[in-house]
């Protein structure tokens, strides 16, 4: 039986130093009029939405700005969002800063032309058609949120992150300036960095993936990892931000085709419960989710340990594989990144709810390399305990 496969991003992508000026040829190029910009209070705070809203100023273009994104946001603020497009009357939506307002752009210009349910579009390929168009622009070098089909979203009431999964989130604009990334905080340059490449692993890694995944996987996880740790100790190297901004970008195509596998199914439920940040829980989880998974597939877990620049000449595929594990060990320990989940508050008798949650991530978990049952879970987050 022939094994079919297809590969989408979005289909128009600009990059360099600077390019953020680009933004207005793109707008008059969609021929869009009113503007509505989605954003967060630390990218207010920074002076980057000013920055935009004065280039936008300067060629006269109407603009309204929503700044109430939160950190793993809540379903509802998408859906208040798109109130806002719809008052202020906007036919294009940029959403400018890390993963999260980007995914409220995105969610926000569905629901800103859609009567339906936010709640109905959980799932894949539930979004019955295209919303405003939208211009994305990424500050962090983390979800590659920007070549992606996907939305995040957190159920406060059922306390799961939630995912909406279409062909119609794609945005019709990438746009990646490096500028944009110089003054990100080493923690966080660290945290999304590693979220970025455990999105290259998990998608070279995935069932899945296929000989075009590969390509931009590979290439995503050589980019982040040569150059994470110079981004972190020395945020202002631009070849850094750069490599670590095109690294982000081929991860995020990599993964919106073969899929993220478990890290990510260990992740959301601490995330949603004890509101760990999403690259700090992946990180957390990666080396232990990788021991479990790499008997799935040892060729591939042991190629990674090349990739990751560890000198695997003589050794068995198994010993590779565990070189690979090493290089992860030692990345999270010079990032100063958390080992240990006790950190914010979890505890032992936490675990069974939480393993629960990882086994209902089931669109995930079918990427999975290794069969995972509800006591593997366990154990795997006792690991980290």
């Amino acid at each position: 039986m022939e094994n079919i496969k297809m590969f989408q991003t979005t289909p128009r992508i600009i990059m360099g130093f600077g390019s953020l000026a680009r933004a207005v040829d793109e707008i008059n190029r969609l021929d869009c009029k009113k503007i509505m910009i989605i954003t967060d209070k630390g990218i207010v705070e920074a002076g980057i939405s000013e920055k935009l809203g004065a280039l936008l100023k300067n060629f006269k273009i109407s603009f309204s700005i929503f700044d109430k994104v939160e950190p793993d946001p809540r379903l509802e603020i998408a859906v208040e969002a798109s109130l806002a497009i719809k008052e202020e009357g906007a036919d294009l939506v940029i959403g400018i800063g890390g993963g999260s307002p980007i995914d409220i752009a995105k969610a926000a210009a569905i629901l800103a032309v859609s009567t339906g349910d936010i709640a109905s579009y959980f799932g894949i390929d539930l979004i019955p058609g295209p919303g405003l168009k939208t211009i994305i622009i990424p500050t962090t070098a983390g979800t590659g949120s920007e070549v992606t089909p996907i939305v995040i979203l957190s159920d406060h009431d059922e306390k799961l992150k939630k995912g909406i999964v279409s062909p119609y989130l794609f945005p019709d604009v990438a746009i990646l300036d490096p500028e944009l990334c110089l003054g990100l905080p080493p923690h966080i340059t660290a945290a999304t960095g590693m979220d970025a490449l455990i999105h290259a692993i998990e998608a070279y890694t995935s069932n899945n993936a296929n000989s075009i995944t590969d390509i931009f996987a590979v290439q995503a996880i050589k980019l982040i990892s040569k150059n994470i740790r110079t981004a972190f100790a020395n945020g202002t190297n631009i070849e850094a931000r750069s490599n670590m901004l095109e690294g982000s970008l081929l991860a995020g195509m990599a993964f919106a085709n073969a899929g993220v596998t478990a890290v990510h199914a260990f992740a959301y439920p601490i995330g949603a419960e004890f509101h760990i940040p999403h690259g700090v829980a992946n990180s957390i989880m990666l080396v232990p989710v990788m021991e479990f998974n790499m008997l799935g597939n040892l060729k591939k877990f042991a190629a990674l340990a090349n990739m990751l620049g560890e000198n695997t000449t003589g050794l068995s595929l198994k010993d590779s594989a565990n070189s690979a594990l090493n290089a992860m060990r030692c990345l999270v320990e010079d990032l100063q990144l958390p080992c240990h989940l006790s950190k914010f508050g979890v505890s032992d008798s936490d675990i069974p709810m939480l393993a629960d949650g990882v086994m209902k991530v089931t669109r995930l978990l079918a990427n999975n390399p290794r069969n995972l049952t509800i006591k593997d879970a366990e154990e795997i987050y006792r690991k980290v305990l």
